[in-house]
């Protein structure tokens, strides 16, 4: 399952993040993930796992061409973005990202300064699309005012606790594709809604988070270091939730 970027290409619904993977765990966690059957992963600059992630993937034995790589530029490296996107290349041992974001706004401002550096990336093709994580609407317009140019992706907190109608609306209506991180940890998974959904499927709760994710089009990139889990955390493709579920489940925010 995929979802269309505005400016071309598509990214995987379904991701594999390494945030906390550090060493052994970065490596082996990506490495299982990809042998379940994950084809996208994402990592950043400030997880100082790009290499590990790199090597992953050359050891898996995968065409470059079948894997979806995001890596995200820390604030405090504003004004050395160009510089940022090669080291992280280097580490990932990759000519090209499929993703690159602004991992925070800058000092907690939009910064268009930076969102020009990440156009320059993307016209020079080192990065397949380019957007932002954590970033307000208004910072997302501002960029957009300021150089034409819209975020293929905004990666913020998300879950059927923090679900907002209208936030997720509004990115649609700008063509962001939204992308939610940290699915499980934000999630009550002890929920009894989430429990009775889960035991009518034959799932987890977990599960029935993730695929609520699916569900609404929204990425989603679990993390775990357990080739258990990880194998749990993909194992959504066999069932689907009703519209009465998901409703059942977006109500969980009210």
């Amino acid at each position: 399952m995929t979802v269309a970027l505005a400016r071309g290409g598509a990214i995987p619904l379904l991701g594999f993040g390494t945030w906390q993977l550090a060493g052994d765990d970065a490596y082996n966690g990506v490495r299982a993930a990809l042998d379940v059957g994950y084809r996208h992963v994402d990592t950043a600059t400030g997880y100082a796992n790009e290499d590990r992630v790199g090597a992953a993937l050359r050891d898996s034995g995968l065409d470059r061409s079948e894997v979806f790589v995001t890596t995200k530029c820390p604030p405090e490296r504003a004004g050395h973005e160009l510089e940022t996107l090669e080291e992280s290349l280097a580490a990932l041992r990759l000519d090209v990202v499929d993703l690159w974001l602004v991992h925070w706004p800058p000092n907690g401002e939009a910064r268009p300064e930076t969102w020009a550096a990440f156009v320059a990336a993307a016209e020079q093709e080192k990065a397949r699309a380019i957007g932002v994580s954590n970033y307000s609407l208004a910072q997302i317009d501002e960029l957009v005012e300021a150089t034409g140019v819209s975020p293929a992706v905004n990666q913020i907190p998300w879950s059927p606790f923090a679900f907002d109608e209208r936030l997720a609306s509004s990115h649609e209506e700008r063509h962001v594709v939204l992308e939610g991180y940290s699915p499980l940890k934000r999630s009550r998974l002890d929920e009894p809604v989430l429990v009775e959904i889960a035991h009518e499927h034959g799932k987890t709760p977990a599960q029935v988070v993730l695929r609520w994710h699916l569900e609404h089009g929204v990425v989603v990139i679990p993390r775990s270091a357990r080739r258990e889990r990880i194998e749990e955390n993909f194992d959504l493709f066999d069932f689907a939730l009703s519209p009465a579920e998901m409703g059942r489940i977006d109500a969980l925010a009210s």
